[in-house]
């Protein structure tokens, strides 16, 4: 796990975790990393040490997540920290010069192992990353993060870090003073071994801050920073997510108080993060994400270095800029040339402001538009091992496209993109229908995290095998779902939206409708949602899905319908529920046209409490009956493709594991009394009162 090699008066710790991809922080590592300490201060004849890691692509991968269940209390929890802050403040004083040599992911735990070193270079290879990510576990750096992270790169820049948990790349790094030195990959341990012999004769020189990050780390000028991101967490999370505010709490103790009381205070508040409801949900979406890496079909896929993308649109343009990023060479096919090529041109606008960020390199996003080739042609489809099509929702356009395919290249995999439409009633036009899969990415596909992935009766596995791995590739969380219409994501949507359009009919008000759901913790409302992805999507959905609703007595709404008809198409001809003014910062507004078809602009009140309950139980039970239905495999999946795709509330953990958390029992109390007040759509799922009967849970840990 940790071994020590000397190199004349250099010793050397690598770290290479074995039988595991990445290197975690755990208690046998920090075990061990003390006693190879106490071996190095002991020999005379070491002058300087290096940090180093085995793995191909990984420093340090943060802490060993699973660990945290093994404590029983915060109490316990705190003296493990403490060991190993413990640790990390020995590192820092240690009384030879510790140089740490990062290449690949330095996350979490891992930079605040860095941070603890007297000097650090990384490579700038593009797998090199850091960050403190641990807010989106509901924690906060609780290694000495909180209070090392500040006075390296300034107040500011340390809780946009710690709050956002985002990636920061090397030039970045190099930039804000978060390490000392770039060098290439294969010269990083040359570049090692020449600082660690300059530092034998002479004292690291800490790097110096930004004048304006200097004064807000200083002066009382930090108060104001202080308050400016208090008021953001705020605005941003609703107050229902307790990390953030520790994050700040921890911050400033450090520079307010003494050094020991701030590494006091972020240890304690770690600690008591780490038994909240929300940190034990986020963790849970954590390990699902981690289940789903591995392809349950590996080794049945093909080989596939080509993809076919039909459609230069959004959809279109996105899975083919995110292919490419991976290493795909693409054929972005459109009805023209031309068409093709403006898709093209958005990828390069995108790829250029990465360049112009420094998040990649000129000969990096030369490589990346490279990799696309804009078509009209099929010709360059002609033998290609997958197509993946993102054109119009209508069945005859696929079929179309599905039957020019096959004229080129009669084995190709057909992966639709559809967001509704059965795969089954896709395959049926083709030759090869064991070759057909769906393949649902959200928009904007570069920045939506889930693929779901859609199987019929009839596709091969090998289909599904390769559609999984391409996903993986792509840096995606992937979830199988067996087909039907609206599969799970589009089908839990449904009625979720079908409420609010009700609620709507029924006299709410639409900022209401949006405030309350977005205090549930979506992060936008449900009416600026249907905005967003389209009122003639929304109509378009609710064609599809309306058949399968009214099968059980519920009759949807057709709002959607009748303002599409009306003209109205949401954000795309800036005409929908809102009115988007032009300029930049313009805020939108209620558009009051929309309220004629909503029985007038007098609007009645309808408490955030019926609205957050009849939304979110609809859409619980929508989830409930996909896993009673077999078209979900797990509730696991159920979890991760909620609130990767659809925003669901994720300090919930997902409808599976807020079902667990409320209690079954609850939730069916809740069901009932709405299907007496409201009709069938509220109808409770069998699966659920098989639980509640049981008391069992759907979710484990």
């Amino acid at each position: 796990m940790l071994t020590l090699t000397r190199e004349n008066a250099i010793a050397w710790l690598t770290l290479d975790q074995p039988g595991d991809k990445v290197n975690t922080l755990g208690k046998e590592m920090i075990s061990g990393f003390g006693k190879l300490l106490d071996e190095v201060q002991q020999d005379a004849g070491i002058k300087a040490v290096v940090l180093i890691s085995g793995k191909e692509n990984n420093f340090i991968a943060g802490a060993d997540i699973k660990m945290f269940d093994t404590f029983t209390t915060p109490e316990e929890f705190g003296a493990f920290i403490k060991t190993g802050t413990d640790l990390l403040d020995r590192i820092e004083k240690f009384p030879k010069p510790v140089i740490a040599a990062i290449n690949g992911g330095c996350i979490g735990g891992g930079l605040e192992v860095v941070m603890a070193c007297h000097y650090r270079i990384a490579t700038d290879d593009p797998a090199t990353k850091f960050a403190v990510p641990e807010v989106k576990l509901g924690l906060l750096p609780g290694a000495g993060g909180t209070q090392r992270l500040p006075r390296l790169v300034g107040v500011p820049t340390a809780l946009d870090m710690m709050l956002t948990g985002k990636n920061v790349y090397p030039r970045q790094a190099k930039r804000m003073g978060l390490v000392h030195e770039l060098t290439h990959r294969h010269g990083l341990r040359q570049a090692a071994h020449y600082r660690a012999e300059k530092l034998m004769k002479e004292k690291p020189k800490s790097g110096k801050l930004p004048l304006v990050a200097k004064l807000l780390t200083n002066t009382a000028a930090r108060n104001i920073a202080f308050s400016k991101a208090r008021e953001t967490v705020m605005r941003q999370t609703r107050g229902n997510y307790p990390a953030p505010l520790r994050i700040i709490d921890s911050v400033k103790a450090g520079l307010t108080q003494s050094r020991e009381k701030g590494f006091e205070t972020e240890r304690r508040l770690f600690s008591e993060l780490a038994f909240t409801p929300e940190s034990a949900a986020l963790r849970s979406l954590f390990f699902g994400m981690q289940s789903v890496k591995k392809n349950p079909w590996q080794g049945k896929d093909r080989k596939v270095e080509r993809i076919g993308v039909l459609g230069s649109g959004l959809m279109g343009g996105g899975i083919a800029d995110v292919s490419a990023a991976n290493g795909y060479r693409i054929s972005l096919k459109d009805r023209d040339t031309a068409s093709a090529v403006k898709g093209f041109e958005a990828i390069r606008r995108e790829t250029d402001k990465k360049v112009k960020k420094r998040i990649m390199s000129s000969f990096e996003g030369d490589a990346h538009l490279a990799r696309i080739t804009p078509t009209g042609s099929y010709e360059h489809f002609r033998d290609i091992p997958i197509v993946i099509e993102a054109v119009f929702e209508d069945l005859k356009i696929k079929h179309a496209v599905l039957k020019e395919v096959e004229a080129v290249s009669p084995d190709a995999i057909f992966a639709s993109n559809t967001s509704s439409l059965p795969i089954a009633d896709i395959a049926k036009g083709a030759k090869k229908p064991e070759n057909v899969v769906g393949m649902h990415y959200f928009s904007p596909v570069q920045k939506m995290p889930l693929l779901e992935i859609i199987k019929t009766d009839q596709t091969s596995e090998e289909a599904i095998s390769t559609a999984y791995e391409i996903g993986i590739r792509q840096g995606k969380t992937v979830i199988v779902v067996h087909d039907g219409p609206g599969f799970y994501t589009t089908r839990i949507l449904a009625p979720f939206i079908n409420e609010a359009l009700l609620l709507l009919e029924e006299g709410a008000a639409i900022e209401d409708i949006d405030r309350a759901m977005k205090d549930f913790g979506f992060p936008v409302g449900p009416i600026v949602l249907i905005d967003e992805v389209g009122i003639d999507v929304a109509a378009h959905v609710a064609d599809v899905l309306g058949p399968l609703f009214r099968e059980r007595g519920a009759t949807p709404s057709d709002s959607a319908r009748k303002l599409y008809d009306a003209g109205f198409r949401g954000r795309k001809n800036a005409k929908g529920f809102y009115r988007y003014g032009e300029g930049k910062g313009k805020k939108k507004e209620i558009n009051p046209d929309i309220y004629a078809h909503f029985g007038g602009t007098s609007r009645k009140k309808i408490s955030a409490e019926v609205i957050q309950k009849r939304m979110s139980t609809v859409m619980l039970n929508e989830a409930l009956l996909c896993l009673q239905e077999n078209i979900l495999d797990s509730a696991t999946d159920g979890d991760l493709g909620a609130v990767l795709g659809l925003g669901f509330p994720p300090f919930h953990g997902g409808p599976f594991r807020y079902i667990d958390l409320m209690g079954a029992e609850v939730i069916l109390n809740q069901l009932k009394t709405l299907e007496q007040e409201h009709g069938a759509r509220f109808t409770p799922a069998k699966l659920l009162e098989e639980h509640a009967k049981a008391g069992r849970k759907f979710r484990e840990g």
